[in-house]
């Protein structure tokens, strides 16, 4: 389900934005730092200070949406999938142990975490592509929109 392209954005981006549905109905919509790629099928994130997320998928909301996207290139990908909470058990040790690794998230700051098992996944491309400008054409126009400049490219 995961490419290798939908892994890489993941990976190199980490923020992904998660949608959930709150017990009324209403959305919320929360940034996750910790997103990340669990297996080929999976995504994950840390419970750092996930209050009304954690809430709505413990109070039976199980159905999630995650966009994670490259704001300079302005491409992404958007994940739908069923979530479950983790505050304990081999796959929370496991997570906690790899936040650690990775991350340097100090177990202790994680209160659960999050796995998302992948049911559906699409490209995100932005309409600056429907002029026909390349990707480099983007990422030119990105890099100077936000004051930047490229020190080295990524592989």
């Amino acid at each position: 389900m995961l490419d290798a392209d939908m892994k890489r954005v993941v990976t190199d981006q980490r923020l992904g934005f998660v949608a959930t549905v709150c017990p009324d109905g209403t959305p919320n919509l929360s940034p996750k730092g910790t997103t990340t790629v669990w297996d080929d099928t999976h995504l994950v994130f840390a419970d750092l200070r996930s209050p009304q997320t954690i809430e709505n998928i413990e109070a039976g909301n199980l159905i999630v949406e995650v966009n994670v996207v490259d704001p300079i290139i302005r491409k992404g990908y958007r994940f739908r999938g069923t979530a479950s909470v983790h505050r304990d058990g081999p796959l929370h040790r496991a997570a906690l142990e790899r936040f650690r690794a990775e991350r340097g998230i100090q177990p202790e700051r994680i209160r659960a975490v999050v796995l998302i098992e992948i049911e559906r996944a699409l490209p995100l491309v932005s309409p600056a592509y429907e002029d026909g400008s390349t990707e480099a054409e983007v990422e030119h126009r990105s890099l100077a929109w936000y004051g930047l400049q490229r020190t080295t490219r990524p592989a």
